[in-house]
């Protein structure tokens, strides 16, 4: 039985394969010479990834990941001024822990992505008509099919202003035949995912268990939204865009990007390094994840004290 994250995007990963080829604008060498000394500042916070056990993700996929010059000739998708606001949907019911974990997920995500971030109103889980829902034929839990909150629910809704439109709930989630569940998934080019904190978690328990609901679904979040902004999986280090095939491969991935991809973030949000490292810090003292702050303010001490932010002479799409 397969356990698997993001199945679909996984099938699109090679669509800009050949994009690195191409020639670069006067605009990108800017952005690449200006990011890339951001990149090798941060290098030696990070690890490379070693080579996966049988059952991680890239030992059953084959993915040519993606480097910051590699993201930036691909024509991503990006934040522009008139769609600049993260719109969560919280789908079905929650309890009261289940929506502190919406909260400060949408609190973090804010922070990560340099963005606005509102939370719609209820959508009942009734909203999924019968036929994008089953029973799980050997575990028996109730699952909703992804496809249909992706394509059928948010594509047709998509806020005017929005950078991206993301589905939460407590349900688990089904990608469609062959496949178990995901954690989550995403496209590469609707704007649109969802996520689900079924399988994070109990919540209501509080303490330990609420922490770790929460760091779960916060990298399940930050995830797909890097997805929903053309960002590839993570090939080269460990890195909260790694790919993960199981619940033991997710909870070894860190909660920060990667050199790379952290560039990435900062070239398409407008983000300054240093104000986005301190801000994550902030949150991670705050809900008591240490190890993950002080990380952060390692890396933004680590940060090249120049603007980068002007770099991003690239428009967006």
């Amino acid at each position: 039985m397969t356990w698997t994250c993001s199945a679909s995007v996984a099938a699109a990963l090679c669509i800009f394969a050949g994009c690195a080829k191409a020639n670069l604008s006067d605009g990108q060498k800017l952005a690449l010479q200006t990011y890339g000394a951001l990149i090798d500042s941060l290098k030696p916070l990070h690890r490379l990834l070693g080579k996966p056990a049988p059952d991680d993700w890239l030992a059953q996929h084959h993915e040519p990941g993606q480097t910051f010059n590699e993201y930036l000739v691909s024509a991503p998708i990006t934040p522009t001024d008139k769609r600049k606001v993260i719109y969560i949907q919280p789908l079905g019911d929650f309890t009261e822990n289940q929506r502190k974990v919406l909260e400060l997920t949408a609190d973090y995500m804010g922070r990560f992505f340099n963005l606005a971030v509102k939370t719609k109103g209820d959508m009942a889980l009734s909203t999924v008509p019968a036929q994008a829902k089953r029973k799980h034929p050997q575990w028996g839990m109730n699952q909703i099919l992804t496809s249909h909150v992706l394509q059928k629910i948010l594509r047709p809704a998509l806020p005017d202003d929005a950078a991206m439109y993301i589905a939460l709930t407590s349900s688990d989630l089904w990608p469609g035949q062959g496949w178990n569940f995901v954690f989550g998934e995403a496209t590469l080019r609707d704007r649109v995912g969802v996520w689900s904190i079924y399988r994070n978690g109990d919540a209501n328990k509080g303490g330990d268990e609420f922490k770790l609901c929460l760091l779960r679904t916060i990298k399940t979040a930050v995830h797909e939204a890097g997805h929903m902004f053309s960002m590839y999986h993570c090939t080269k280090y460990e890195c909260v865009m790694c790919g993960s095939n199981n619940r033991e491969e997710s909870d070894r991935r860190p909660l920060w990007c990667c050199p790379e991809c952290v560039a990435k973030v900062c070239w398409a949000t407008g983000a300054d390094p240093v104000e986005r490292y301190d801000k994550l810090a902030e949150f991670c003292r705050a809900n008591g994840f240490q190890t993950e702050a002080a990380f952060f303010e390692k890396s933004s001490a680590a940060c090249p004290r120049a603007p980068t932010s002007s770099a991003r002479t690239q428009a967006p799409r």
